[in-house]
C-alpha cells in the first residue's frame, strides 16, 4: 500500500535532541542541561508577560516594532534592519531557506550547534562540515572548504555545545576569505556572556551586504519559554528573511518581555558577573580533578564542556550525574562522547554538581 514518503533529504535530517529535565525514568532532577539563566529573568520581564494577558484575542504586531525600535536603540543600529523570530532557531533556518537549495553548499564546524545542520539539510543543500580547531572555530579549515557552490557560511560565536571563542580578527579573515555572495552567518547566542558583548560582530554586518548577526533572548534574559530571536543585517538579506518567516511569529507577551528585559541592564550585568564568578569557580573544581583525567576546554559562554579522558568515561559520568540528582548534557550524536557540557547553575546548584562529580570521580580511580 503507498503511503506518503518525505523527501530524501528531509528522511536524512536528525531531529533535534533538546536537554533532558528528568530521568530515563521520569525522576524530575536539576536541570543543567539546557543553558538557561539560573538566576531567572528580569522582573520587569515577568510583570510585562502578565501585563499583556488582556491582549490575547489579538493577533501581534507582524513586524514587532516596538521591539526593533528598542533594539535599534540599544545596539546603535537601524531598526529596519532588524528582523525578529521566533527564537534565533527560526532566524537560521530561514536564513539557510533564503539563500541556499539543491546543489549549494552550507558550511560549519564541526561540533558547532546542531540546529546548522538540521536548517542546512532542509534546503536539500550539500552539508559540508569544516575541521575543529581545539573544539572551535578554524578559519583556515572553514575557507579551504569553500567553492563557487558555498552560499551560508555558519560560525557560532562564542560556540555551543564547546564554548570556544574565536577572536574578531580571526572572523574578519574569515569574511575576507568568502565570496560576496556567501552569506556569513555569525550566531551571538551567547555574546551577552562577552565582557564587550561582542560589538565587533554587529560592525562587521553594518559594514558588509552579506553578512548577519543572530542573537536571542533565551540565555543571558532569561526568555526562553517565549521564543524570542532577532537578527540583524543590511537591507537585502532583511528582506529576505522578512519574504520568507512567518507571520506574527513573536507574541505580543514575548515582544513587551523583550523590551523590558533589555531595558534591564543591572538585571544583565548581575547574570554576566554570576556566571563569570560561577564559571571560573567550576574550571578550578575541574582543574583540581584532572588527576582523575578530566580536561575543561576554556567557555566563554555559560556553560562547561568537560572531557572524561581517564578511567571514568562522560557516558558513566552522565548516568551517574543523574543517579545524585542532576542532569547535563551528553552528545554523542555530535562527535561529542567523550564530554559533558554543564551549565552555569545557581552556587547551590554549582556546588552540588561538582560535589558529586568529584564523588562519581573517585569511585571510578
Amino acid at each position: 500500500m503507498n503511503t506518503p514518503t518525505a523527501k530524501p533529504w528531509i528522511e536524512a535530517i536528525s531531529a533535534y535532541t533538546p536537554g533532558k529535565a528528568k530521568s530515563d525514568d521520569g525522576l524530575v532532577l536539576i536541570k543543567l542541561s539546557a543553558n538557561e539563566n539560573p538566576l531567572g529573568c528580569s522582573p520587569h520581564a515577568a510583570a510585562a508577560l502578565v501585563d499583556k494577558g488582556a491582549s490575547l484575542a489579538r493577533y501581534p504586531d507582524p513586524a514587532s516594532t516596538a521591539l526593533r525600535e528598542a533594539l535599534g536603540a540599544a545596539y546603535e543600529v537601524d531598526s529596519d534592519l532588524i528582523v525578529c523570530g521566533t527564537g534565533s532557531d527560526e532566524l537560521l533556518n530561514l536564513i539557510a531557506m533564503g539563500y541556499a537549495g539543491a546543489g549549494d553548499d552550507i558550511i560549519y564546524v564541526r561540533y558547532g550547534f546542531s540546529v546548522y545542520d538540521i536548517a542546512a539539510r532542509k534546503t536539500a543543500a550539500n552539508v559540508i562540515v569544516a575541521p575543529d580547531k581545539d573544539y572551535g572555530t578554524d578559519v583556515d579549515a572553514l575557507l579551504a572548504l569553500v567553492t563557487e557552490k558555498t552560499r551560508v557560511v555558519f560560525v557560532a560565536n562564542p560556540n555551543n555545545p564547546t564554548g570556544t571563542y574565536c577572536s574578531d580578527a580571526e572572523i574578519a579573515r574569515l569574511h575576507a576569505g568568502l565570496p560576496g555572495n556567501c552569506v556569513l552567518v555569525l550566531d551571538q547566542a551567547y555574546g551577552e556572556y562577552l565582557e564587550d558583548d561582542g560589538p565587533a560582530a554587529l560592525e562587521l554586518a553594518r559594514q558588509h551586504d552579506n553578512v548577519l548577526i543572530t542573537r536571542t533572548f533565551s540565555k543571558i534574559y532569561g526568555l526562553a519559554a517565549e521564543r524570542i530571536g532577532w537578527c540583524y543585517g543590511q537591507p537585502g538579506l532583511i528582506a529576505t528573511l522578512n519574504r520568507v518567516r512567518a507571520p506574527f511569529n513573536v507574541t505580543t507577551a514575548g515582544q513587551a518581555a523583550a523590551i523590558a528585559a533589555l531595558g534591564d541592564t543591572d538585571f544583565v550585568t548581575r547574570s554576566r558577573r554570576h556566571n563569570a564568578i560561577w564559571r571560573d569557580w567550576m574550571a578550578a573544581e575541574c582543574a583540581a580533578l584532572s588527576n582523575h583525567g578530566v580536561k575543561v576546554i576554556p567557555s566563554w559562554a555559560n556553560f562547561l564542556m568537560i572531557l572524561f579522558e581517564g578511567n571514568c568515561s562522560a557516558e558513566a559520568a552522565y548516568n551517574g550525574l543523574m543517579d545524585e540528582g542532576y542532569i547535563v548534557r551528553w552528545l554523542p550524536g555530535q562527535g561529542l562522547g567523550s564530554g559533558l557540557r554543564i551549565t552555569i547553575g545557581t552556587e547551590e546548584e554549582n556546588r552540588g554538581v561538582m560535589a558529586a562529580l568529584r564523588k562519581i570521580l573517585e569511585a571510578h580511580a
